[in-house]
């Protein structure tokens, strides 16, 4: 209920206030002095520590103001900041979107909560989605505890760079992690419909996606025209144990389905008990800009920015617990493997046990013990060519997707698009995707 979600949020924004007083502000006021005598001294680790904190916080109460031009920040010009330039940008697009209305829910603030609540930083077992449910709490996250973690970060070997001040300029201005990228596609989305209220959006329901694509002749996964399915338990009575789904081709809301298997060359790699174990195809398209006319058979302005293989851990339900295997794009060989596991552990007791970041680097499928690195997916561009079709004909005007494939005892088939997608830690041309999303701010914003 709004109010219970009213109440939690003001004690998580009165909690981060008495943290940032208690804790924060008196751990500054100690610092400061000595920080600012080793910068005015030009102590060059320090000084560039300290740029970066400035570039940070000016270039955010910047983007902060929706009525401010994107290309005007006065720290962050030129195409060298192209990357800072996006991701500041899209943090500030948090504040002015908070309140309006989501392709999914009734406002952003709303999908935030729904999509983080599984979600902590690592080494905290703290929900994010906790922070999202106050305005005030989550500023204070952005403001203070996002530049205290990646200096932590730095502190412990992440981020890009050989020295601690250039890792903490990489991880505070422009970083590359999983969730860092995740939510960066999952706002320019946000904000690309709020701006343009696509109707591509709509086939955010997976309803709607099947019924399109099936009428576009795409081939996506079958579904059973029953109109309800009883399910029971053979050992218990008295009403126990006892479901039915109305399906959605009866006016429900369950989409009824046959289980699908794994088929193709590289079902021998997986366990016995391993679920289906999808091809995630991330395509980009420029027909959601202003200058770009949507033409639904220019195959130029579809792009495949990355490809990976999430092979399915034994008894899980869904490949959301898996080992990703980065593919090669061109050729199918399949690259190392790792997993992001480690943003998903929750509960008080995980900063004991979690890593902060991911070193496990998977050649073999550790459930098998079968090498993976090194083979070849076969009909990579059968599955490349299926994904970018999609997204010409189904929603040309959405930047980015991310699509569930899956080879199939029923062949190769598309399950779903993810419009708030994530790379799942594959290969991309980074210059690339920048400047893509550069462009699109410039269309976007004033």
């Amino acid at each position: 209920p709004m109010v219970v979600v009213d109440v939690l949020g003001a004690l998580v924004g009165l909690a981060s206030l008495l943290y940032v007083g208690l804790f924060v502000l008196p751990t500054a006021a100690v610092l400061a002095p000595m920080i600012s005598a080793m910068y005015f001294l030009g102590i060059p680790p320090v000084k560039t520590i300290v740029t970066t904190v400035l570039t940070f916080y000016r270039a955010l109460w910047y983007y902060s103001d929706a009525r401010l031009p994107y290309n005007k920040c006065p720290v962050l010009q030129g195409k060298k900041n192209i990357a800072a330039r996006v991701h500041v940008a899209s943090l500030g697009s948090v504040f002015h979107l908070w309140s309006k209305p989501h392709y999914r829910h009734n406002s952003f603030q709303t999908d935030m909560i729904l999509n983080l609540r599984n979600v902590a930083i690592p080494g905290t077992g703290v929900p994010l989605s906790l922070f999202a449910r106050s305005r005030l709490a989550t500023i204070i996250l952005v403001v203070v505890g996002y530049p205290v973690v990646a200096l932590l970060g730095a502190l412990r070997g992440v981020g890009e760079g050989n020295y601690f001040s250039d890792r903490f300029a990489s991880l505070l201005l422009c970083p590359r992690d999983w969730f860092s990228l995740w939510r960066l596609n999952c706002r320019l989305a946000a904000l690309h419909y709020h701006q343009t209220r696509d109707e591509g959006y709509l086939l955010e329901d997976k309803w709607k996606f099947l019924s399109e694509a099936k009428k576009e002749k795409i081939a996506v996964s079958p579904w059973l025209n029953l109109p309800l399915l009883v399910v029971k338990h053979k050992n218990e009575e008295g009403g126990l144990g006892f479901y039915r789904y109305r399906n959605v081709t009866d006016g429900g809301n369950w989409i009824i389905q046959a289980a699908l298997r794994n088929e193709g060359s590289f079902v021998d790699l997986l366990p016995e008990d391993a679920p289906l174990s999808t091809f995630r195809v991330l395509t980009a398209s420029s027909m959601g800009m202003k200058e770009s006319k949507v033409q639904k058979g220019n195959d130029s302005q579809v792009k495949t920015l990355t490809i990976v293989w999430r092979a399915g851990r034994s008894g899980a339900t869904t490949d959301h617990n898996s080992v990703l295997f980065d593919i090669d794009i061109k050729t199918g060989e399949i690259r190392r493997g790792t997993t992001n596991q480690h943003w998903y552990q929750l509960g008080f007791l995980k900063f004991l046990t979690t890593p902060w970041t991911q070193d496990l680097k998977y050649s073999h499928h550790p459930d098998t013990a079968k090498r993976v690195q090194g083979k070849s997916v076969e009909n990579i561009l059968e599955i490349r060519k299926l994904a970018e079709d999609a997204h010409r004909r189904l929603v040309p005007g959405v930047p980015l997707v991310g699509w569930d494939v899956a080879c199939t005892n029923e062949g190769v088939l598309l399950l779903e698009g993810n419009f708030s997608c994530n790379f799942f830690m594959g290969t991309v041309d980074f210059s690339w995707y920048y400047k893509f999303c550069d462009r699109y701010y410039r269309n976007l914003l004033p």
